[in-house]
């Protein structure tokens, strides 16, 4: 069956499965591979994506869910002004290790602060919580959220 979706502000008809994940058509149907594969079961968060600008897992969103929402990828991230913030704080800050959580990390991060301009370190905790960072980089990831709200405050 055929669905149409949107994202990163284009609309695409993909001919698969309405039981089909979210992830397995960005990544093998559309070829965004920033969205990873990480536990098939929505608890690490390495395959986030934004769904009407809230944090979803994309491995547990059937295509057919998805038609009628705007996701955005890590791919088109840096077209919002806050996502934008968040990954120069990411660089700024040195936060990859290996990367590969890292799309998801920020993809919730900038939900936080579209949510919460200036997060206290309990919504940050809150936030953050479902995204597993294998390298550990938990810390330098918390500084970086900081940075980004600090820089967004001009």
């Amino acid at each position: 069956m055929s669905y149409t979706i949107q994202v990163n502000g284009t609309k695409h008809v993909v001919d698969v499965e309405g039981d089909t994940p979210l992830l397995w058509v960005l990544r093998d149907t559309l070829g965004m591979t920033g969205t990873k594969f990480g536990c098939g079961m929505a608890q690490c968060g390495a395959c986030m994506v934004h769904a009407n600008g809230q944090p979803v897992r994309s491995c547990m969103l059937p295509v057919a869910g998805a038609a009628s929402l705007s996701i955005t990828t890590i791919e088109a991230l840096h077209e919002d002004p806050i996502g934008r913030h968040v990954q120069q704080a990411w660089l700024a800050l040195d936060v990859p290790q290996c990367g590969y959580c890292q799309g998801g990390q920020i993809l919730a991060a900038t939900a936080l602060l579209r949510h919460y301009p200036h997060p206290t370190e309990e919504q940050i905790t809150e936030a953050m919580a479902g995204n597993l960072c294998r390298c550990a980089t938990y810390v330098r990831i918390r500084a970086a959220i900081r940075h980004a709200a600090a820089t967004m405050a001009g």
